[in-house]
This record gives C-alpha cells, structure tokens and sequence, in this order.
C-alpha cells in the first residue's frame, strides 16, 4: 500500500510528522504516533509484529538515554519540566523523561515506516527528476547501493578464505579482532570499486548541466494527494487530541 506510493510526497508527510513529534510534547501524542507507524507497518505493509518490535530497540536504547538523563541529572529545559509538571508519571523531571523517550522511539518508528515502504532507487531518481539532484550525486548514489551488499559478499568471501587457510570452519559471526581485520581489505575493495565506477562514469560524458533522461522515474499520482491530504488532517486531528 505505502510502498507504492510517490516517495516525494511521502518523504514530505513523514518530515511534517517528526516535526509534530517534535514541536508537541505529549506523552499522549508520542504514544498515538507510534501506534499508527506500528500499525500500518504491520496491517498495511505485513511487516511481521516482532521485526517491527525489534525495530523499536535502537531508538528505545537512544531514548534511554534521555530518559536516565532527565532522572538522574534533570539536565531539561524550564519548558520541558514545565510541559511535563502535569502528566501523570510522577515528578516533573521524570515525565520529561518519558515523553523524551517516546519521542526518540517515535521519531524513529516514522523513519522506520519511510525506510521500509521505499525503494532507493525510486528515491533518488524522483530527487533527480523533481528537485534537480545533480547525476554526479545521483549516479554516485547508485554505485554506493550496489557496494553495500558487494562489500558483504567480498567479506564472507575473505573469511572463508582464511578460515580454509587456517584449516577451520568460519565462526557464524566475526569475533573484534576478526572485524577489525576486515577493514583495511574491505576498504581496498570498495576504493578499486569507486575508481572503476568513477571511469565509467567519466568515458560516459556525466558532466554537470547537461539534460539527460531518467528511465523508471516515479510519475506523481492523484492517489498521492489524497494520501498527502489524509495524513495532515489526521495528523492535525492527533495533535489536537493531545
């Protein structure tokens, strides 16, 4: 459903809502925007209910460390501890707290959602087409995509390699001293992958302010509007509520 969506107009909805996140301090508000990313993220895109708790955990170990902050040292703001004197989680300096965590974990969950309902490409070349990204950017965008997963296979290559010289079976995962190793070969790998990409790039005549064609763009829909409209209203609704 969100997946396809124009990722412009989506990426824009999602700003408005960390921005609403962050702009309403309410225990309340927090709460309901991260029941609605959970919710569409398990109803509406099928995303498995413990992969969308275990999504929640970095930005929960991020938002602890607000709320040890606030309790511990009570380093907030007057507007904070003023906002927070009311609601119903003891003193002012541990409610502050709280909805910093709910904040932290609801910013994450609507970065989350936008993550996980977006193609990259899709992305980068609506940035191309509608914003004017430069195709030096865009290009170099796409060559980092196709790395990511190229470095993970050069390193389970690297392991096995010396795990045969070795004469072992490869550990499931890489132990710090293993890791640390890895560095410099993996860091080899992707400076010999970005010269190549850099020469084709160049013998292919991408230079800046020349009009090119973008194969595959995302074309903006009547069904983004209405999403775009949905999404403020509800928004102004849950803001309203807090």
């Amino acid at each position: 459903m969100l997946s396809a969506l124009h990722p412009l107009p989506k990426l824009a909805v999602c700003l408005a809502w960390i921005a609403a996140s962050v702009l309403v301090f309410d225990a309340g508000f927090q709460l309901a925007v991260i029941a609605l990313a959970a919710g569409l993220l398990v109803v509406a895109e099928r995303r498995p209910p413990l992969l969308v708790l275990a999504l929640m955990v970095p930005f929960a170990l991020f938002g602890f460390g607000f709320l040890t902050t606030s309790v511990l040292f009570g380093r907030e703001s007057d507007f904070a501890l003023h906002a927070a004197a009311e609601t119903p989680f003891g003193s002012a300096s541990v409610s502050a707290g709280v909805v910093l965590f709910l904040r932290a974990v609801a910013c994450g969950m609507v970065s989350a959602l936008f993550a996980l309902t977006t193609d990259p490409a899709a992305l980068v070349k609506a940035l191309m087409v509608h914003c004017r990204l430069s195709p030096r950017i865009g290009y170099a965008l796409f060559s980092a995509m196709l790395l990511v997963p190229d470095l993970a296979g050069e390193a389970r290559q690297v392991r096995l390699a010396r795990a045969m010289r070795a004469g072992r079976p490869p550990r499931r995962v890489p132990g710090p001293f293993e890791t640390a190793s890895l560095v410099v070969p993996l860091l080899a790998f992707a400076i010999r992958r970005a010269g190549r990409a850099a020469i084709a790039m160049e013998t292919r005549g991408l230079a800046a302010g020349v009009p090119r064609t973008v194969l595959g763009a995302p074309v903006p829909r009547r069904r983004d509007l209405v999403f775009v409209l949905a999404a403020l209203a509800l928004l102004a609704a849950v803001a309203a509520l807090a």
